[in-house]
C-alpha cells in the first residue's frame, strides 16, 4: 500500500509542459466543478420548510442543516488540502465528487432528521475535497496576467450553481408541487460523472507557456515545487492570517444570505412561489459580471488593497439594508449590488494575494487552509441567524451582524501588504 502511494506521489509531482489552450480546459471544467457544487448546496434552501414540516423542526434545526454541512466540509479542507499535495489533486477531487454524488441522492431517502443530518454531513466531507487542490489545478496553469480573471471565470460557476440550485429547487417544488426529495436525486449522477472527468481530462503538475524554454524559471518552478512549509509556517504570515479573516467575514455573509434570504423573501418580505427562487438568483446573476470586470481591472492594477477598500464597504452597506428596507423594488436593487461586490467579487482577488504569498510546494495546502478558515463562517451563518430568527421573530439581526463581520474584516485587511511576502520553508 505504501508503496502505491509512493508511486502515485512520483507520478504527480512530474511537471509537464502543456499548450496554450490548456489553461481554458482547466478553467472550463473547474467552472462546472463549482456548478455542481453549488447546486448541490442550493437545492436544500428552498424547500426548508417542506423539510421542517416533514421533520417537525424548526429554524434553529434547519440552520444546523447547513451548518452541520459546512462543518464536514471546513475540517475537510486541509486533510484533503495536504493529501492533494502528496498524491494527486485530481484523485482527491475525483473521490470527492463521488462522495457528494452518492450522498446527496441518499439525502432524499432519509427517513429520519438524524439521519437526514448525516447524509448532508457526509456530502459536506465530499465538498471538502475540492477548493485547495482545485484552485492549486488551476494557478499553476493559468497564465500570471489572467490569473485573476481566470479565477473570476471559475469562481462565476458558484453563481450559477446557485442560482441553478435555487432555481431548479423552487421549480420543481414550489412551483410544480413534486416532492422536496426529487432536486437532490437529480442532481446526483451529474456530480459523479465531473469528478470522474477531473482525473481523466486535467493533468496533475504543469510548466506553463510563459516558462517553457526558460530553464532558470523551470528551473526555480521544479524547486519550488519540491519546498514545502509545515502549516504552522503559514500563520506566521500577516497577510495570509488577515487574508483568512477578511475570507471568514465574507463568506458570513455570503451564507447568511445564501442560506436565508429564501424563506426572509417569503416570511418577512411577502415573496411567493417560483418569483423566491428568481428573487433569489439576482445575487449570483449579478455576481458574475462583477467578479469578472473587478478581476479584469485588479489584473491591471494589482492593487489589492485598493480594490478591497472600494468592494467591501459596497458590500456592507448592501447586507445591511437588506435586512433594513422593505420596499421591494429597492431590496431588488440591494441584492443586484451585494452581487456585483460581494464575496464572488472579492473572492478571486484574495486568492490572487494568497497565492502571490504562498509556497508553491504548499499551494494546495495554503489555499485550504484560506478556505478552512473562510468556511467557518459559513459553519456559524445558518446556525447563528436560525437561532436568532427564533429567538427575536426575525432575520434582520443576524443580517445587521454580517454586516458588523464585514466591517471588522475589512478594518484588518487595512494592515496588509501588497508586496510579495512568502513565507520561507
Amino acid at each position: 500500500m505504501d508503496g502505491n502511494i509512493q508511486n502515485i506521489d512520483a507520478k504527480s509531482k512530474a511537471a509537464v509542459n502543456v499548450s496554450r489552450r490548456y489553461w481554458w480546459k482547466v478553467v472550463a471544467l473547474c467552472f462546472v466543478g463549482w456548478i455542481l457544487i453549488y447546486a448541490d448546496r442550493t437545492i436544500l434552501n428552498p424547500v426548508q420548510e417542506q423539510i421542517g414540516a416533514q421533520f417537525h423542526i424548526g429554524n434553529t434545526q434547519l440552520g444546523l442543516v447547513n451548518s452541520i454541512f459546512f462543518l464536514t466540509y471546513a475540517i475537510c479542507q486541509i486533510p484533503f488540502g495536504i493529501l492533494g499535495d502528496r498524491v494527486g489533486r485530481r484523485l482527491v477531487i475525483m473521490g470527492g465528487f463521488i462522495v457528494l454524488g452518492i450522498m446527496t441522492f441518499f439525502s432524499g431517502f432519509a427517513f429520519s432528521f438524524g439521519i437526514f443530518l448525516l447524509f448532508r454531513a457526509l456530502a459536506g466531507a465530499g465538498q471538502g475535497t475540492y477548493y485547495g487542490p482545485q484552485y492549486a489545478l488551476s494557478t499553476e496553469a493559468i497564465p500570471t496576467k489572467d490569473l485573476t480573471l481566470g479565477t473570476a471565470i471559475i469562481n462565476s460557476g458558484m453563481a450559477f450553481g446557485t442560482s441553478g440550485g435555487y432555481l431548479l429547487s423552487s421549480s420543481m417544488v414550489l412551483q410544480h408541487g413534486m416532492a422536496w426529495q426529487t432536486p437532490f436525486y437529480v442532481m446526483a449522477l451529474p456530480t459523479i460523472i465531473v469528478g470522474v472527468l477531473f482525473y481523466v481530462v486535467l493533468k496533475e503538475k504543469v510548466i506553463r507557456p510563459e516558462d517553457q524554454g526558460n530553464t532558470e524559471k523551470t528551473a526555480e518552478v521544479k524547486k519550488s515545487e519540491e519546498s514545502k512549509v509545515q502549516l504552522k509556517d503559514l500563520f506566521k504570515n500577516r497577510n495570509l492570517v488577515f487574508a483568512f479573516i477578511l475570507c471568514f467575514c465574507s463568506i458570513y455573509a455570503n451564507f447568511v444570505i445564501l442560506t436565508w434570504l429564501p424563506q426572509f423573501l417569503q416570511v418577512e418580505r411577502g415573496f411567493q412561489g417560483s418569483s423566491v427562487g428568481f428573487i433569489s438568483s439576482l445575487v449570483p446573476w449579478a455576481s458574475i459580471p462583477g467578479a469578472i470586470v473587478f478581476a479584469r481591472i485588479y489584473d491591471k492594477l494589482k492593487k489589492t488593497k485598493l480594490m478591497i477598500a472600494f468592494l467591501v464597504p459596497i458590500s456592507l452597506v448592501a447586507v445591511f439594508g437588506i435586512a433594513f428596507v422593505t420596499n421591494k423594488l429597492l431590496l431588488i436593487v440591494l441584492l443586484i449590488v451585494y452581487g456585483l461586490t460581494g464575496k464572488l467579487a472579492i473572492d478571486p482577488i484574495l486568492v490572487a494575494f494568497v497565492t502571490k504569498n504562498s509556497p508553491r510546494g504548499s499551494l494546495s495546502t495554503a489555499l485550504s487552509a484560506y478556505n478552512f478558515i473562510g468556511m467557518s463562517g459559513s459553519i456559524l451563518a445558518p446556525y447563528l441567524t436560525g437561532w436568532i430568527s427564533d429567538q427575536f421573530g426575525s432575520m434582520q439581526i443576524g443580517f445587521y451582524l454580517a454586516a458588523v463581520l464585514l466591517l471588522v474584516g475589512l478594518v484588518l485587511f487595512t494592515f496588509t501588504n501588497d508586496k510579495k511576502n512568502l513565507v520561507q520553508g
